[in-house]
């Protein structure tokens, strides 16, 4: 018996671990309901966000599979025929060709999707997608910034509003130009910028513990200008608060607001470029690679499982390996 059939799913030739695939033409299987009458989704679905919760998925991925599930869900609910599987599976693909045709999503939206709601149902013991292939991603190189132009951006928040000198103001301008530093010489992820706490902090061996994805912790490292900064910023900082970035209710940013003040500056920097979080991380991994430090040591630095994934990260742009091309006086 699974769980989430509502008492109508039956297990075959009696051992209850051996489930039956949902089917129109199951026998005893209620013939006047359809896939939703049958199956209590909605339990599932909590269940599975706890289950995914227990083993250490973040916040932001566990509300991006709530997102995925509950579309999908109300697509379902919009659906007539879902009296068998096959009427099940079709629904499926209507609704992937809904998002490319209507909601024109990106192929790796598309992807994750599929494999969401795949391992979703796989959770629920419902196996009726286990045909469908999970689509390519594309893997597009993420931009980044020259190194002029990461001065340039740090340096934007003592350019802007520079008539107002009152000490909440040079707090904050200290803030904003810290968060930045930060940001590229530690090559963070903009959530774990925000929730580091004064505590993680070690000035003289100039690191920071970070606690990132999947919960796991490592040590980052920043330079001496962002030491001094830092050292400023605290000094000068007039909320007490665990947290090194707060807002004026005393609460850690969020990094919709972090994103929001990185495209403010880069506006105010001059910068034409698209200016995220993400892009200065990779602007960090990129000049190190170009410096000539090895790319393990940058995967440690970025806290990345795979090296393949740094491999994506850090690109080399064409005049770096026409250096290096040179350099190797090949015959």
């Amino acid at each position: 018996m699974n769980h989430y059939s509502n008492g109508n799913w039956k297990s075959s030739q009696g051992d209850p671990t051996d489930t039956q695939r949902f089917m129109g033409i199951t026998p005893g299987y209620p013939q006047n309901k359809n896939f939703l009458e049958a199956f209590d989704l909605q339990e599932m679905e909590e269940d599975y966000l706890f289950e995914l919760e227990i083993r250490n998925y973040s916040r932001n991925t566990i509300k991006t599979y709530r997102s995925i599930i509950n579309n999908f869900y109300k697509f379902l609910k919009d659906e007539e025929e879902l009296y068998d599987e096959r009427q099940v599976l079709r629904s499926f693909k209507r609704y992937i060709r809904h998002l490319k045709r209507e909601k024109n999503v990106s192929q790796n939206y598309i992807y994750l999707v599929t494999v969401v709601v795949k391992k979703f149902f796989e959770f629920g013991g419902i196996h009726i997608l286990e045909e469908v292939k999970t689509p390519k991603r594309t893997k597009s190189l993420p931009k980044s910034l020259n190194e002029d132009e990461v001065q340039s951006l740090i340096h934007a928040p003592e350019i802007h509003n520079p008539v107002d000198s009152s000490p909440t103001s040079e707090s904050l301008r200290l803030r904003n130009k810290l968060l930045l530093a930060l940001l590229y010489s530690s090559g963070l992820r903009v959530s774990e910028l925000v929730t580091i706490q004064t505590n993680h902090l070690d000035l003289e061996e100039r690191t920071i513990r970070i606690r990132g994805k999947g919960e796991k912790d490592r040590i980052v490292l920043f330079d001496d200008d962002t030491k001094a900064l830092i050292e400023d910023f605290l000094e000068k900082r007039t909320c007490e608060s665990e947290y090194l970035f707060v807002n004026r209710s005393g609460n850690h940013l969020t990094p919709r607001y972090v994103q929001m003040m990185i495209k403010d500056y880069a506006r105010v920097a001059g910068i034409k470029k698209k200016v995220t979080p993400h892009i200065l991380r990779h602007s960090f991994a990129t000049h190190l690679l170009k410096n000539g430090v090895d790319i393990r040591a940058i995967q440690q630095l970025l806290g990345h499982s795979n090296l393949s994934t740094t491999q994506i990260y850090t690109s080399v742009d064409m005049e770096t390996l026409k250096n290096v091309y040179d350099r190797a006086k090949l015959r």
